[in-house]
């Protein structure tokens, strides 16, 4: 079965790129929220995109926000974004077949959807000069093509080198997403609001674990292939 990676450095690059993204978004998540002090932050109640307003405290979407390092988790979604397309270009060779042009579509369009999170915020001056439109772009094209790209790279996993395991729990990861998008969207568009953090991170999470898991199968895969083509020149030279 044919490979859909490149080989070589590029290829282990674009893995740790793509590893990268999620760990920096948890990170400024976590900072961020560790700072929202007034009233504590709660990511079950809170939006996640509430992180990233940044100014005086304001009600946006029914809840009262206040991150005083809003910025850094704008920041943290920017990078993600970039850091996932390079490392899809990177890894992803599509002259290989349809499969590899559909995680790089997929990739992109998950990396401009979490980067416009982070560029157009969920306030309440955006919702009323329009630009709210790009932030809920941004947020559902990402929490749609980032679970779908996981589901059709665990499909493929052992073209990218995934073992059976990684490969049935990256499908796992995108197909929880999925279901839960419909009860976050009902969740909102009903007016319950009830624990509305918990069920976007019920989208959200499976995306981040599962570009992980991505990064770090094909990081690993890639070293164990350089190390196998050193073996052979070491004997020989030990010869």
């Amino acid at each position: 079965m044919n490979p859909i990676v490149r080989s070589g450095a590029a290829a282990r690059a674009g893995a740790l790129l793509i590893l990268l993204g999620p760990l920096v978004s948890w990170i400024a998540e976590f900072v961020t929220a560790a700072a929202w002090q007034d009233p504590p932050y709660s990511p079950l109640y809170n939006w996640v995109s509430h992180l990233g307003l940044t100014g005086p405290p304001q009600t946006a979407f029914g809840q009262v926000a206040n991150s005083p390092l809003g910025a850094v988790m704008d920041t943290g979604w920017v990078i993600y974004g970039v850091l996932l397309i390079v490392g899809a270009f990177l890894v992803f060779d599509p002259r290989q077949g349809v499969r590899p042009t559909v995680i790089v579509t997929l990739a992109v369009l998950a990396g401009t959807g979490v980067s416009l999170v982070g560029i157009f915020q969920g306030s309440h001056a955006n919702v009323d000069n329009g630009l709210i439109a790009f932030h809920t772009l941004g947020a559902q094209g990402v929490m749609l093509a980032g679970n779908l790209m996981a589901i059709v790279v665990g499909v493929s996993g052992a073209r990218i080198g995934l073992s059976r395991g990684r490969s049935l729990a990256s499908v796992a990861l995108g197909t929880a997403g999925l279901l839960a998008f419909p009860l976050f969207m009902a969740d909102v568009f009903t007016g319950w609001m009830w624990n509305v953090g918990m069920f976007e991170r019920a989208v959200i999470y499976p995306i981040m674990i599962g570009h992980a898991l991505l990064g770090s199968s094909v990081a690993a895969a890639r070293r164990r292939q350089a190390e196998r083509r050193l073996t052979p020149l070491d004997t020989r030279l030990a010869s």
